[in-house]
């Protein structure tokens, strides 16, 4: 069975062993590619120096197409396997369609059928599949044969899948449709009963739009970098300067994306925290304290009262460190993980300056949250190494931790 231009085929062809339990049966399979020369090709006028160099390309280009690659996975194979019925009955059908969805740009579509039978674990396997009836939308397939074990391996109430395929010549064939349907429904033949309307199976993506539109209340958090290398406060080279003309790089990151989740918040209410910084009286590191120095409490007025909580501590608390992150992503978790009904949404906002101290801690801090309602934004100022930040963002690998994914990209880098 050859199946054409695909690095995922779906064979249908079955095949039938006998089963001795008491025996050790080795089975091998080899999968090769075909290659096909196109029709007509002995039409070019090639020179003896010239057809010598292209046999010498195709030989070079049959080497390595069909060589296998030690220590290189080439692939995987995937077996399902069913122990058969006594059913020795074979099923004659005969199917036609009407108003089928149009897929090609200047024709109508070139519809096939494929049918699924439904294993024991809930999955499906291709049984069969219709010839291309072309450039129609109410085609007509040939009557086909087919074993009802193959089917439905002899249970007359097993679920049948039927998919609907616009045929493409390079085998990325365009999906019309599907209906699902028994042998026993297909047993009462033509009639009302076995008329099946094609749909489009529909996956309701959860865009942060629609969380709104649902009435999902958002909950802003804002977690700001007080380690040391940002500089002394007091100098203007320092990313934390309070300058009387301008606001600094925090404060300007702070009010960009500020402003903007604000209005997602109903009460304009946020928490606003702290990290690598020693606090009074003590001096301990901190890595989770909030700006306005309420542990209770640590909730500001719209974005306002954050600049001002932050002013405010640059004046009270000592830039130190290290930068982790793994604190503050945790403690929205916390609160994410108590409220997982669709109604409330957490986003955590990360302004720093550079390089990541806890990545490990972090990166599994990242991938427990990602399960749960809340993202996270990182936005980077000043000009160290932002290398480490772009690992949490999940756009290009997923990001991992102790062998787990993440369940989604939560991350979002700026």
């Amino acid at each position: 069975e050859v199946i054409d231009n695909t690095l995922n085929p779906d064979f249908v062809r079955k095949y039938i062993l006998d089963y001795f339990f008491e025996e050790k049966q080795n089975l091998r399979f080899d999968v090769n590619g075909l290659n096909k020369m196109l029709p007509g090709a002995n039409f070019l006028k090639l020179s003896k120096g010239s057809l010598w160099l292209l046999k010498k390309i195709l030989q070079i280009m049959k080497y390595f197409f069909n060589r296998g690659i030690p220590g290189k996975t080439c692939g995987t194979i995937i077996l399902s396997v069913e122990e058969l019925g006594n059913c020795r009955d074979y099923a004659t059908m005969q199917f036609c369609a009407n108003k089928l969805d149009k897929k090609d740009f200047f024709g109508k579509s070139d519809p096939f059928m494929v049918f699924y039978r439904s294993n024991e674990n809930g999955t499906f396997t291709i049984c069969h599949k219709t010839e291309v009836v072309k450039n129609t939308l109410n085609p007509v397939w040939e009557p086909f044969s087919i074993p009802v074990r193959a089917l439905c391996n002899g249970d007359y109430e097993r679920t049948i899948k039927v998919e609907v395929y616009d045929w493409d010549r390079d085998g990325s064939h365009d999906f019309i449709g599907e209906f699902t349907t028994t042998y026993k429904e297909l047993c009462r033949g033509q009639n009302q009963l076995n008329v099946y309307e094609v749909t489009f199976p529909v996956c309701l993506l959860l865009t942060f739009p629609l969380f709104i539109c649902s009435r999902t209340q958002i909950h802003f958090t804002v977690a700001i970098d007080f380690t040391a290398s940002n500089g002394n406060p007091s100098q203007s080279t320092s990313l934390h300067y309070m300058n009387p003309y301008q606001m600094n790089a925090y404060a300007m990151a702070l009010k960009a994306v500020g402003e903007i989740i604000q209005d997602y918040d109903s009460d304009k209410m946020f928490p606003a925290l702290g990290f690598g910084a020693k606090l009074p009286p003590d001096w301990r590191v901190s890595h989770e304290f909030p700006l306005n120095g309420n542990v209770e409490n640590p909730y500001c007025n719209g974005i306002e009262g954050i600049l001002e909580a932050y002013h405010q501590s640059l004046k009270t608390v000592q830039l130190y460190g290290p930068t982790n992150f793994a604190p503050v992503v945790n403690h929205v978790a916390r609160y994410a993980e108590a409220v997982q009904d669709g109604s409330q949404y957490f986003v955590l906002l990360i302004i720093t300056d550079g390089v990541i101290s806890d990545m490990a801690q972090t990166k599994e801090a990242i991938v427990n949250a990602a399960k749960l309602p809340m993202s996270i934004i990182i936005v980077g100022v000043g000009q160290a190494e932002f290398d480490a930040m772009v690992e949490l963002d999940g756009d290009d690998v997923r990001i991992s931790s102790r062998g787990k994914l993440a369940e989604r990209d939560i991350v979002q880098t700026a």
